[in-house]
């Protein structure tokens, strides 16, 4: 007897026993049938049929190909763990899946497997919406319909920051899907994904939204679901109950690499403004000001007198770039841009992102203390390259005889020159750290240019200002550390 027919039987003789111990009472009591009881503990739970038969046209398997010659001891496609789970539960497997090991016979150029995604119908004269990441590097593309049909694609446009890419097959009278509104998702509710998990075409899978607004990126408030995704999902659609696609699956949070009930989803929102800036150019165009930004602290924003941490902390502003331009400076809290709010530091780039090349544009910065509006002309996002890094000065500091025990620090002079190589204005030497100083994060070398949101161009400012202070509170220090910029909060020891 299975599993499934044992349960009722069980629950059958459970009532009988609780009845019968109440002799004749048993026999007048109304029981409700076990198929009612089924029937009413169903009642409210999401049934996906209708979903399937509406989106699963729209969706389709992308298999990419590649042409290299074959290496004598070329490993591709997976392990034996993977095939024994194929093995196991009886599943074929997936065209040009095989084994790790030397290939046998001579180099070839023919085209080869390389990987399996999804994606989903745009409009009706074929383009279709994949992930970035399911067609980079491939030399073909063969994108299977749900009707069986195959075709051969051409990449229209990738962008990798977002992981979004639109392939253009020569057909005519496809179903493209419904659109969502992603204002209207909220957490919770039922969604449901269509894919091609390890090749497996057309597999159904269902959860709930965990979250929203969700960082894991600079461009990107991912959708977090519990829905199964695996590899070969990737670039298909996230579904709601009306029917319409409210994200595309893009990544899983694993230690094993299968999935372990976290998944995420771009917005579609997001994904259809990237599409068709990839469908008008073949690529997106996204703005910049120049600026390298951190996360704004709970004890920082308290020493800032902030009600809450909120903003970007510029910790570093590029040489001739539009916020340099404009006066950004390092230790700068940008608050707003362009009148919206920046919640989290994360918000600035999406906001500066998306704001056209040549745009005016305005901020409202906090500077040691003080709101002030800066004007900036946003420049076009240059394609990621490697970072050069100037050598940091040697630090010539020439040490002072007075040294603020309160706070662990012992400071010396900034000689001009070092100042001139940090682009600082002025600011004390870190040259010895204890206590307090080291549990705030300070180093020997570091550069103080600010305390308690005053500026401070030698030892004897930074006395002054440390004079007037409550020798029981945290102080911030705004300082410099080669070029980059940071708040420290120091906590006074007590004695």
């Amino acid at each position: 007897m299975s599993v499934a027919r044992l349960r009722p039987s069980l629950q059958a003789l459970a009532l009988a026993a609780a009845f019968g111990a109440a002799g004749s009472l048993a026999l007048l009591t109304p029981t409700p049938s076990l198929a009612q009881a089924a029937a009413t503990n169903a009642r409210g739970l999401p049934d996906f049929t209708d979903l399937v038969d509406l989106v699963g046209p729209s969706v389709v398997n992308i298999r990419t190909l590649e042409r290299a010659a074959a290496r004598g001891n070329a490993e591709g496609g997976p392990d034996e763990e993977m095939l024994e789970f194929f093995r196991r539960f009886g599943i074929p497997i997936p065209p040009g899946v095989t084994p790790r090991g030397p290939r046998q016979g001579p180099p070839s150029d023919e085209a080869r497997p390389r990987g399996v995604g999804s994606g989903f119908v745009l409009s009706a004269d074929g383009f279709i919406m994949t992930n970035a990441h399911v067609v980079d590097g491939a030399d073909e593309l063969i994108v299977t319909l749900a009707d069986k049909r195959e075709f051969k694609a051409r990449i229209v446009g990738t962008d990798a920051r977002t992981d979004v890419a639109v392939v253009k097959i020569e057909a005519t009278g496809l179903a493209p899907v419904k659109v969502g509104d992603i204002n209207r998702l909220r957490v919770g509710e039922w969604v449901m994904a269509i894919g091609s998990p390890f090749g497996l075409e057309n597999t159904v899978t269902a959860g709930i939204v965990s979250a929203k607004q969700r960082d894991t990126g600079d461009y990107l408030p991912f959708i977090q679901t519990d829905v199964a995704i695996n590899p070969g999902n990737s670039g298909g659609p996230l579904i709601n109950m009306r029917g319409e696609v409210v994200g595309i699956n893009s990544q899983i949070y694993s230690r094993s690499g299968g999935f372990q009930g976290i998944s995420f989803a771009i917005p579609i929102d997001e994904a259809v403004r990237v599409s068709n800036e990839l469908r008008a150019s073949g690529r997106v165009t996204r703005g910049r000001i120049g600026v390298r930004i951190d996360q704004v602290g709970k004890e920082v924003a308290e020493s800032l007198g902030m009600a809450q941490p909120k903003g970007a902390l510029v910790r570093g502003v590029e040489p001739d770039s539009p916020a340099a331009k404009a006066g950004v400076e390092p230790g700068d809290i940008i608050l707003k841009f362009d009148g919206k709010e920046i919640d989290k530091s994360v918000d600035l780039p999406r906001l500066v992102g998306n704001t056209k090349p040549g745009t005016r544009s305005t901020m409202t910065v906090l500077r040691r203390g003080s709101q002030r509006e800066l004007n900036v002309v946003i420049a076009e996002l240059e394609p990621e390259r490697p970072e050069a890094r100037a050598a940091a000065p040697e630090p010539k500091p020439v040490p002072s005889n007075n040294a603020t025990q309160s706070l662990g620090l012992t400071l010396a002079e900034l000689g001009a020159d070092d100042a001139k190589a940090l682009k600082v204005k002025g600011g004390v030497r870190v040259i010895g750290v204890t206590g307090p100083a080291t549990r705030a994060g300070l180093r020997e070398g570091d550069v103080i240019v600010a305390v308690a949101n005053t500026e401070v161009s030698s030892v004897k400012d930074v006395e002054a200002v440390l004079a007037k202070l409550d020798k029981s509170k945290p102080v911030n220090l705004l300082l410099r550390r080669g070029e980059w910029a940071q708040y420290a909060v120091v906590r006074p020891q007590l004695r």
